[in-house]
């Protein structure tokens, strides 16, 4: 071989891995700014509390600011969608936006078409409350008192579609129970229906219900997940039903996978913390720890099991 070939050959094998370096450099020294999280949940609710804790550990890793951006969900959905795919724009994901994606039509937005899946961060049991009129102190005398009274008992939820909606509606199907939905527009009145009586039963979420369940004005039945709750020891549940909250970061589609694994490395470790683990215990949340594409099949799963569960409801798009 000739000194020009080998030097021909030298110099083209540097080039084809000028990408790669520069890759993995980009993914070094990210994040060059501040990072927005856009986040569509309540300022000072649970989920809202949890990931402000997640952000302040991302901050403390990276050596820069993790700033929460609270925006409706249309206008976060069409703002992560749009965002430059560079990581310095996320989006903190929970239940609720999924059921929004495959409810409302005209948001034209889609999960496996417009995000990538970054980690998981916690999930969230509810819980099955009662008002305590209600003859019931099981599930198991729950199904058969409602079933002695098909139609009677009126559930509580936050909205038609909402996940407390669904809950309640996987609920009935699984156990064959007919209860009449009332829907309401936030959690307060919710729970106000179900303490005064105007409605019979509800599932909720775990901890602001705790104190009314400790002062029995509310009965507890069981926890949504297949193990029990920490904050609330209660009987088991019907056997296969699951119904939990997911939350996690996703990234604009398109961004490069070395930020994504680097994103995804820094939030398992940051949730792995004792600390963390505990405060987020304290509001009900289970560490969630999952990479990019574990987060991406339960997103792909939950979405096509919450989608069975509108069809069957006849819970129509908006």
């Amino acid at each position: 071989m000739t000194l020009q070939r080998r030097q021909f050959l030298h110099l083209a094998a540097g080039a084809a891995a000028l990408p790669a370096i520069s890759r993995v450099a980009v993914a070094q020294t990210y994040p060059t700014r501040p990072v927005r999280v856009i986040s569509t949940v309540a300022p000072g609710g649970i989920d809202d509390l949890a990931v402000r804790l997640i952000d302040q550990s991302l901050s403390e890793r990276f050596g820069q600011p993790f700033v929460i951006d609270n925006q409706p969900i249309a206008i976060a959905m069409q703002t992560i969608a749009s965002a430059l795919p560079d990581g310095h724009t996320l989006f903190f994901v929970t239940a609720a936006n999924i059921l929004r994606a495959i409810r409302d039509t005209k948001l034209n937005f889609d999960f496996s078409r417009d995000v990538t899946p970054v980690a998981g961060t916690s999930r969230n049991p509810f819980v099955m409350a009662i008002n305590p009129s209600v003859p019931a102190n099981t599930v198991t005398e729950f199904i058969a008192y409602a079933n002695s009274n098909p139609g009677k008992l009126k559930m509580a939820s936050i909205g038609n579609g909402s996940l407390l909606h669904l809950a309640g509606e996987l609920f009935n199907m699984m156990t064959a129970v007919k209860t009449a939905h009332v829907p309401y527009d936030r959690l307060a009145p919710m729970e106000s229906a179900v303490l005064n009586g105007e409605a019979q039963f509800m599932f909720d979420v775990l901890p602001p219900s705790i104190p009314y369940i400790k002062a029995g004005t509310l009965r507890a039945l069981a926890v949504t997940s297949a193990t029990r709750s920490a904050l609330l020891p209660a009987s088991d549940f019907v056997p296969g039903y699951e119904f939990i909250g997911f939350q996690g970061i996703c990234a604009p589609k398109n961004t490069p996978p070395e930020i994504i694994d680097r994103l995804s490395k820094e939030i398992n470790a940051v949730i792995a913390a004792p600390k963390l683990t505990e405060q987020l215990g304290e509001f009900g949340s289970i560490v969630f720890s999952a990479s990019s594409a574990e987060y991406g099949k339960i997103i792909a799963s939950e979405s096509d099991k919450w989608t069975k569960v509108m069809r069957a409801a006849n819970i129509k798009a908006e």
